[in-house]
C-alpha cells in the first residue's frame, strides 16, 4: 500500500510512519518543508528504510493544496490508498493565529490536497479537545452537541473536524485521541505538556518533605491521558479494518481519572510525599469574577502568581482546565480493537517510567547551567573572613571557577598565605587579590569599599562570612558586656557596613547577589550562644526587609543558616571534638550552591525542625534547649580555666545518638 502522511516529523507522526513502513510492500510519501530538508537523514534512519520507501513530498501545510507541486500532485493522482493528517498545533499556550493557520487552515489545505489526488481514505486525527468543555459523556458519534468552545484550542480542533465533515468528498474517519504522554514501555516524550506541566511541582515537595509524610493535593474534573504507543497502535489497526467513511474513534483510557488521582499516581512514581487530603478546585468557581479580577488587578498578586507560574513552569491557561467536565465513550473504537490484543494500559502501571524519562531527558532544570563556573566566572566576587576555614574554602572554589575572587581579613600575613594557597590549588592563572583591613572598624571598611569600587567596579557577588563566634553562659557573662559589643559590632554592624557600601554599585547594574553567613542557632535559640546568635539573628532580620525592598532590582541575598564547622573558631570548644560538623569544604559547597541557585535561605533539617518546634511548641522547645544547657557545660576556655573538663554519660550518649546530625 501507498500512504500518504502530514506531521510525519512530530511526535505521534514520527512513530506512525514507522508503522506503517513495518508493513509490506508499503511505500509512505510525507508532506516536508524545504527548509526542513537536512533533518530527512535523521528521519530515515529512525524509520530504518532508504528514499524509495520513505518519499519527502515538499510543500507548506498552509498553502493551498499543501503547497505541492502541480507535477507532484499529478504523479500522486490515484496512488495513495490512505492519507493521514496530523499536522496541527496540539499546544494550549499557543496563540490563537497560529493555531488558526495551522489547525483549521493547514485542514482545509489537506482537505483540497486529498481530493486532488483522489485519496482513497482521509484518517483525520483530531483530538478529545473537539468536544470543547461539554458538560457529561461525550459519545463517539458527537461533533455539534460540543459547547465551551471560548479558547483557541478548542476551538479551532472543533473547526478543523468540521472542515474534514462538511468539505471532503472522499471517503473519511476522524480519531480523537486524549492527551497523549509518553511511551508506556519507554516513557519517551519530546515535550512538556499536560501532567507533565505539575511534574515540577511535584519534585520541590518531594525535595522539601519526606516521602511518608501525607500531604495536600488538588482534585478537579477527569483527565483522560493515552501513552503515544497505544494510539499509534490503535489508529494503524482502525484505519486498516474500516471498510467505509464518516466515522469516529475516541483512542482514550476507557477508566479515566480525576485530577488529584493522577496527580497522586506520579507522586507515588516520583516516590514524592502521597497526597491524603485533596482541595476541590471547583471550590474557587464560587468565587465572582469580579473578585478574581480586582485581585488580580492587584501588582503584588500578578507578581506573585507570575513567580509562582513561571519557576513552576504552568502555562497562563492550565488552572482553567483543571475542572474538566467531560467524560468520552469509546464503545466503537473497543469494538474495533476486539481481539487485537490493543488495548489502553493502566496508568499506574507505566507513570513511573513517564516520570524517570522526563527527570532524566525534561527537566527544565537540566538545560540550565548549574555550574558555580556559569553562575561566577569572569564576575567580581569579594569574601570577607578569607584567609582561613570556611572563607579560605569557598575563595579556592571561586577561583578555580574562574571567578575574579577578592577576599579580606585583619591579618596581611595570612592574607598572603591564603594567596599563596589559592593559586597552588586553583592554578597560576586565578585571579585572586587580598586586601588587609577589619570590617568592624567603621575606616577600614570604607577603604575595603573603595578598593572594590575603583579597582573591580564593585561586586557581583558578596560573602559575608567574617564572624566571631562567643559560647558562654549569661550568667557567665554578667560583668562581660563588652563580649555582646564586640560580637554585634563585627557580625552584624561590620557585615552591614561593607553590604551597605556595595549595595549603590549593585543597583546601578542592577544585578548582585549577596550572601550572609548566618547560624543554626538562630533556628535552634542554641542557649549558650546569646552573643552570637543575637548578632545573626539581627543580621538575618535586616536581610529578611532588604530582599524585599530590593526584589525588583535585580538584587537577591541568601541566608545559610551554617551548622557546626571545623574551624579555628570552634577549636577552644574541646566538647565539639565528638560532635558531628561539616568541614570548611563542605560549608564552601553550601555557599557555592547559594551563589548558583540563589535561595532564600539555606538550612539543615535539624535547623528547620528547630524553628519549627519553637513556633508549634514553644514550652517543650525551651525544655529540651535547657536540658542541653545543663548538659554541656561552658568549655575551659569560657570559663577561663586549664584543664581537661569532661562530659556526663548523658552527654556523651547524646553525642553517639546525634552522630551524621550537623548542627
Amino acid at each position: 500500500m501507498q500512504y500518504f502522511v502530514t506531521g510525519a516529523t512530530g511526535f505521534i507522526g514520527k512513530r506512525l510512519v514507522k508503522k506503517l513502513l513495518a508493513r509490506r510492500g508499503s511505500t509512505v510519501y510525507f508532506l516536508m518543508r524545504e527548509e526542513s530538508a537536512a533533518k530527512l537523514p535523521d528521519l530515515l534512519a529512525y524509520w530504518g528504510v532508504g528514499k524509495t520507501r520513505a518519499i519527502p513530498v515538499y510543500g507548506d501545510l498552509t498553502s493551498k493544496k499543501l503547497g505541492v507541486a502541480t507535477d507532484v500532485i499529478k504523479s500522486l493522482k490515484g496512488q495513495i490508498d490512505h492519507l493521514y493528517h496530523l499536522a496541527a498545533v496540539y499546544d494550549l499556550s499557543a496563540d490563537e493565529e497560529a493555531q488558526t493557520a495551522v489547525n483549521i487552515e493547514g485542514t482545509r489545505s489537506m482537505v483540497e490536497f486529498a481530493q486532488a489526488i483522489d485519496a482513497g481514505h482521509v484518517h483525520h486525527v483530531s483530538s478529545i479537545a473537539a468536544a470543547g468543555l461539554y458538560e457529561g459523556v461525550f459519545r463517539e458519534d458527537m461533533f455539534d452537541e460540543a459547547e465551551n468552545l471560548d479558547h483557541p484550542y478548542f476551538l479551532t480542533k472543533h473547526e478543523s473536524e468540521k472542515i474534514v465533515r462538511k468539505e471532503c468528498k472522499r471517503p473519511w474517519t476522524v480519531y480523537r485521541p486524549a492527551m497523549v504522554v509518553g511511551d508506556s514501555t519507554t516513557g519517551e516524550m519530546d515535550k512538556i505538556d499536560g501532567p507533565y506541566y505539575f511534574f515540577k511541582l511535584i519534585q520541590r515537595m518531594r525535595q522539601i518533605l519526606p516521602p511518608w509524610m501525607p500531604s495536600v493535593g488538588l482534585e478537579g474534573g477527569r483527565i483522560n491521558i493515552v501513552p503515544v504507543d497505544f494510539v499509534v497502535d490503535a489508529l494503524d489497526h482502525i484505519s486498516h479494518k474500516v471498510s467505509k467513511g464518516q466515522g469516529c474513534y475516541h483512542l482514550v483510557d476507557p477508566k479515566g481519572y480525576r485530577v488529584g488521582d493522577v496527580l497522586d499516581i506520579f507522586s507515588k512514581a516520583a516516590h514524592a510525599p502521597k497526597m491524603n487530603l485533596f482541595i476541590n478546585a471547583a471550590l474557587m468557581g464560587f468565587i465572582p469574577k469580579s473578585v478574581k479580577k480586582g485581585l488580580m488587578a492587584l501588582a503584588p498578586v500578578r507578581r506573585i502568581r507570575n513567580a509562582v507560574m513561571k519557576d513552576l513552569g504552568l502555562p497562563e491557561d492550565m488552572f482553567t482546565f483543571i475542572n474538566y467536565p467531560t467524560r468520552f465513550d469509546c464503545r466503537d473504537t473497543e469494538a474495533m480493537l476486539k481481539g487485537s490484543g490493543i488495548a489502553c494500559p493502566d496508568l499506574k502501571d507505566y507513570a513511573w517510567r513517564l516520570w524517570d524519562y522526563w527527570e532524566r531527558h525534561l527537566d527544565p532544570a537540566l538545560f540550565i547551567d548549574r555550574s558555580l563556573k556559569g553562575a561566577t566566572g569572569g564576575k567580581v566576587v569579594l569574601v570577607t573572613g578569607g584567609s582561613s576555614g570556611i572563607g579560605l574554602a569557598a575563595a579556592i572554589k571561586f577561583a578555580e571557577a574562574g571567578a575574579i575572587t577578592l577576599i579580606c581579613a585583619r591579618d596581611q600575613v595570612k592574607l598572603d598565605e591564603a594567596v599563596k594557597e589559592i593559586k597552588e590549588k586553583a592554578g597560576k592563572q586565578a585571579q585572586i587579590h587580598a586586601f588587609a583591613c577589619d570590617i568592624a572598624d567603621e575606616e577600614g571598611c570604607a577603604s575595603l569599599i573603595e578598593w572594590c569600587t575603583t579597582n573591580f567596579g564593585g561586586v557581583d557577588f558578596l560573602i559575608n562570612n567574617a564572624g566571631r563566634s562567643i559560647r558562654r553562659a549569661i550568667e557567665s557573662s554578667y560583668d562581660r558586656f563588652h563580649d555582646f559589643e564586640r560580637t554585634m559590632q563585627l557580625n552584624y554592624f561590620g557585615c552591614l557596613r561593607v553590604t551597605m557600601g556595595l549595595l549603590p554599585g549593585m543597583a546601578a547594574k542592577r544585578r548582585g547577589h549577596v550572601v550572609n553567613i548566618s547560624s543554626i542557632g538562630v533556628l535552634t535559640n542554641a542557649p549558650r550562644f546569646s552573643a552570637y546568635v543575637a548578632s545573626k539573628a539581627a543580621l538575618d532580620a535586616w536581610t529578611r526587609c532588604a530582599s524585599s525592598e530590593f526584589a525588583d532590582t535585580g538584587i537577591t541575598f541568601t541566608t545559610i543558616n551554617m551548622p557546626l564547622v571545623r574551624t579555628p573558631m570552634i577549636a577552644p570548644t574541646k566538647i565539639y571534638n565528638n560532635v558531628p560538623t561539616l568541614s570548611p569544604e563542605e560549608a564552601a559547597d553550601m555557599i557555592a550552591e547559594a551563589c548558583i541557585n540563589k535561595p532564600v535561605r539555606i538550612a539543615t533539617r535539624l535547623g528547620i525542625s528547630g524553628e519549627l518546634l519553637h513556633a508549634a511548641a514553644p514550652r517543650i522547645a525551651q525544655i529540651v534547649m535547657n536540658t542541653s544547657f545543663r548538659m554541656f557545660p561552658d568549655s575551659d576556655a569560657a570559663k577561663g580555666e586549664k584543664g581537661k573538663g569532661g562530659l556526663s554519660p548523658e552527654a556523651i550518649a547524646l553525642q553517639q545518638m546525634m552522630r551524621g546530625i550537623h548542627f
